[in-house]
């Protein structure tokens, strides 16, 4: 997958309509479900959703002017506001979704080139801008999984889910003494090798299901463990 942020608002753009068709198909009771994040109904992942994006708007607005504009407010604020919008009926969620949306694309196209070098303060520390784009997409499509509504790894960009394979087995593998394992893809002789190598089990299966199981949005049914035996448990993903 491409790492120009202007190139891959396309892929950013297919997402949210494929997001924003889930979350049109909600009535109130349905974002009253639960999610598969614990302790998060549906609504709350939209919530999140779009004060996500907000933040990303304020984070390449940073870059653009040189203002050291945070993320969120606080990590208070960033809790109040899903928790005040988890509850809003259906169509005031998909409004603000919509809106929001929009503004992150208005805030990329007024991006000059000389501004996408620019370092930003993410509230897990310093990002390149450059990157923002990927991050917007990433919490689209790991999120839409969270919504629990038929959308399935599967329905992931090959692009995608090796992009994000390779960064959660790379941030899997510079956590202090990582279970190890040796990931192979279906159809590839390509493999990842998070910790050591020498007797891990080699876990194989489709790039989408290795990614999601990596982040703990999947139980693994579809991978195999060589030797036989129980798949490792990945460390915790953020």
């Amino acid at each position: 997958m491409t790492t120009d942020p202007l190139l891959l608002m396309g892929e950013v753009d297919d997402a949210t309509s494929r997001l924003l068709r889930t979350a049109a198909s909600f009535d109130g009771a349905g974002l009253a479900a639960a999610s598969l994040l614990p302790g998060w109904t549906r609504g709350h992942v939209l919530a999140h959703l779009a004060r996500n994006a907000d933040g990303f708007v304020n984070l390449l607005t940073a870059a653009r002017t040189g203002e050291p504009l945070p993320m969120y407010a606080s990590p208070e604020a960033r809790t109040m506001d899903i928790e005040a919008g988890a509850g809003r009926p259906p169509i005031e969620h998909l409004d603000d979704l919509r809106r929001t949306a929009d503004r992150f694309t208005e805030a990329v196209a007024a991006m000059p080139v000389e501004a996408w070098a620019a370092t930003v303060q993410t509230r897990r520390g310093p990002w390149p801008a450059a990157l923002l784009v990927w991050g917007r997409l990433r919490e689209i499509e790991v999120h839409h999984l969270d919504l629990a509504a038929d959308y399935r790894p599967a329905d992931w960009s090959e692009a995608f889910a090796h992009r994000l394979l390779h960064e959660v087995a790379a941030h899997h593998g510079d956590r202090p003494a990582p279970p190890s394992m040796v990931l192979r893809f279906d159809g590839s002789r390509h493999e990842l090798v998070i910790g050591e190598r020498a007797g891990a089990p080699i876990i194989a299966g489709p790039a989408p299901d290795l990614a999601a199981w990596l982040i703990g949005r999947d139980g693994g049914g579809a991978l195999a463990v060589t030797p036989d035996g129980p798949l490792p448990t990945p460390p915790e993903w953020i």
